[in-house]
């Protein structure tokens, strides 16, 4: 893995670190939902800037139909689905116990790359896929 990929990858991490606090603050006075259009909005009215900003407009408007279906059903399963239930969950419960159950769906994921991407099983990646349920399972212990 490259120096960049690291950074980023690093950067990713302190910036989904921080966020549950946030939201978990915010939520104590507005519902999921309400949330979600602020979020949304906010993420929204800054893309365009920055797009209009690194003159990707044509690309935008270039890409294809499949493409953009792929991107606005994930945009609805990860935004807005996934975001609604994970933070109706935060509204709830424990930041230090909700963020690492919702941060389990490496499993998913892994699951998913072996049957509909063909990716295969390694016993390493087995062993890790294990540490995930064991790491779950010790967060929900009292």
């Amino acid at each position: 893995m490259s120096l960049n990929v690291i950074l980023l990858l690093i950067l990713t991490a302190i910036f989904w670190g921080i966020t549950p606090a946030m939201e978990k603050k915010g939520l104590e006075s507005t519902s999921p939902i309400v949330g979600l259009v602020f979020r949304n909005f906010t993420v929204s009215f800054f893309l365009i800037l920055i797009v209009l900003f690194m003159g990707k407009t044509k690309e935008v408007l270039a890409t294809p139909p499949k493409t953009m279906i792929l991107f606005a059903a994930t945009g609805i399963i990860a935004g807005l689905l996934a975001m609604f239930t994970y933070w109706g969950a935060l509204k709830l419960g424990a930041t230090s116990k909700i963020v690492p159950i919702a941060a389990t769906y490496p499993l998913i994921t892994a699951v998913i790359s072996i049957v509909a991407l063909g990716e295969h099983l390694t016993a390493l990646r087995f062993a890790g896929i294990t540490l995930i349920v064991g790491g779950v399972w010790l967060v929900g212990v009292k």
